[in-house]
């Protein structure tokens, strides 16, 4: 007998399961993909409003900081604008009391006793007239120097030095030592001509430091240059014993002129530009030496043309005795080969002064 054959149905037991298992592997691939997707874009999302935010705080700072700075340029320009009208008020009134000065002088009258006081009037408004033009001045020149100053170095070294004062006072060595750092070629150029002796690097760098000290000054100061080898003289001459005034331009033009005329030669000794110091009325309240080494002269000429380390330590300290007291010594040491106790006894002497004691990097200033 023939077997009956099974009918085949799609609604059967195992084709539904295979259906189903099929179904769920393809959502559960889908939940997969679709959270992936999702943790990735929340992520460049954040990273994005991040950046976002750090450019809006630069902008911000940006736009603050011009607001800043133009605020500054009008103060300054405000401050220059009420200087002008200040001079330009005091210079009416120095005509008006001109005019009367020559009015009581051509009338012949015998109010002596006004005339002297219009004059004296007449002087007192000058002298503001002129502070508020150096006033003027240094508002327009960069920060707070009374004169520009650019320099080759790209770094801050003076940030020590103490620049104060009322009355101060400049002293550079201007011996045959300072043409070169070394003795052999310091001998050497001391026998070429002026105009070579003017462009060694060393002395070059010497002015270009007193250049620096001078734009420096506070502009209420008084100063004064002198430059010594075995003697010491002021740049400006017929100036000895005198004190400069610091925002007056032209003294101080023609100082840092003068200085740029000056050709190093002859020896070191320190006691005559240290007994300087004593000369003035009043005296110094801070000196600025610039120097490279010990000095090699004293007050009597020396019996050899050789002298030994020790003999330029005696020196040294005899010509220290002739400082005075409580008036702080700033030094600019630019060291000569073979010389090596010249670091310590300067540094010594300015902190038994209360100054400070630099030897520069070449490329300053």
């Amino acid at each position: 007998m023939a077997r009956k054959r099974r009918e085949f149905t799609v609604f059967s037991l195992s084709f539904l399961d295979i259906m189903s298992c099929g179904f769920g592997a393809v959502i559960l691939i889908f939940i997969v993909i679709h959270h992936g997707t999702q943790t990735r874009g929340q992520k460049l999302s954040a990273n994005l409003m991040s950046e976002v935010q750090k450019l809006k705080t630069e902008v911000s700072q940006g736009d603050q900081h011009i607001t800043d700075i133009k605020s500054n340029i009008k103060q300054t320009r405000d401050q220059i604008a009420s200087a002008k009208n200040d001079s330009a008020t005091i210079n009416e009134e120095i005509n008006k009391l001109e005019s009367q000065v020559d009015a009581l002088a051509q009338s012949g009258t015998s109010k002596q006793e006004r005339i002297e006081k219009l004059k004296q009037d007449l002087k007192k408004l000058q002298k503001q007239d002129a502070t508020l033009k150096g006033s003027v001045a240094g508002t327009q020149a960069s920060g707070s120097s009374l004169r520009q100053f650019v320099g080759d170095g790209d770094r801050e070294y003076l940030t020590g030095m103490r620049m104060g004062g009322t009355h101060i006072l400049i002293l550079l060595d201007s011996s045959a030592s300072m043409l070169h750092k070394t003795i052999v070629n310091a001998v050497r150029m001391s026998y070429m001509d002026d105009a070579d002796k003017l462009k060694s690097a060393k002395w070059k760098r010497a002015v270009r430091t007193v250049e620096w000290i001078v734009a420096n000054m506070p502009k209420d100061s008084k100063f004064q240059l002198y430059t010594f080898n075995s003697k010491a003289e002021p740049v400006v001459p017929g100036s000895g014993g005198k004190w400069l005034t610091s925002i007056d331009k032209k003294q101080t033009d023609e100082a840092l002129a003068m200085l740029h005329k000056v050709i190093p030669g002859g020896g070191t000794s320190l006691d005559s530009p240290f007994e300087i110091t004593r000369k003035f009325d009043p005296m110094p309240d801070n000196v600025f030496l610039i120097t490279d080494g010990l000095p090699t002269l004293g007050k009597t000429p020396p019996k050899r043309a050789t002298v030994t380390p020790e003999q330029r330590a005696k020196l040294f300290s005899s010509a220290v005795s002739e400082l005075p007291q409580d008036i702080p010594v700033n030094i600019v040491l630019f060291p000569m080969e073979g010389d090596p106790q010249a670091a310590p006894y300067f540094w010594i002497l300015a902190q038994m002064s209360h100054g400070s004691f630099l030897a520069p990097s070449k490329d300053w200033p």
